[in-house]
């Protein structure tokens, strides 16, 4: 894993586990119509960090569209904090942004994928090496 990537996985594993952090803290059961109050000031820093992560991963498609779910997610959580969701609208916004996350660490934990050599680009190959042997 190159430190690029690296860096990208773990980044991610932190937001993973601090949106997680976020919903095993609320009060109240999941299927309650209570009101959530979520501190906005940690989900505004956290969707920093996600965009950040986002904007790094530009080198990696799939976990880019991964962590533009999450932000998106994100971005509607934080449309409607503090007051206006009930607890079950809130976790289920949680665990819109967390799954994305998940996938994105998923992506980023498997060895990546090297490009395969078109065959033509072999066939060049051992012409090349055929030709230049004595």
């Amino acid at each position: 894993m190159n430190a690029e990537r690296s860096q990208l996985f773990y980044t991610c594993t932190f937001l993973y586990v601090s949106f997680q952090a976020i919903q095993h803290s609320m009060a109240g059961k999941a299927n309650d119509s209570l009101p959530c109050w979520l501190d906005t000031s940690l989900i505004t820093m956290l969707s920093r960090e996600l965009q950040k992560s986002r904007t790094e991963a530009s080198a990696f498609p799939e976990v880019r569209e991964a962590l533009d779910t999450a932000l998106y997610h994100c971005g509607l959580l934080l449309a409607q904090c503090p007051g206006a969701l009930n607890s079950q609208l809130c976790r289920h916004h949680l665990d819109a942004i967390m799954a994305p996350l998940k996938d994105a660490t998923a992506l980023l934990s498997a060895p990546p994928v090297k490009a395969t050599s078109h065959s033509w680009q072999h066939a060049a190959r051992r012409f090349l090496s055929a030709w230049r042997r004595p």
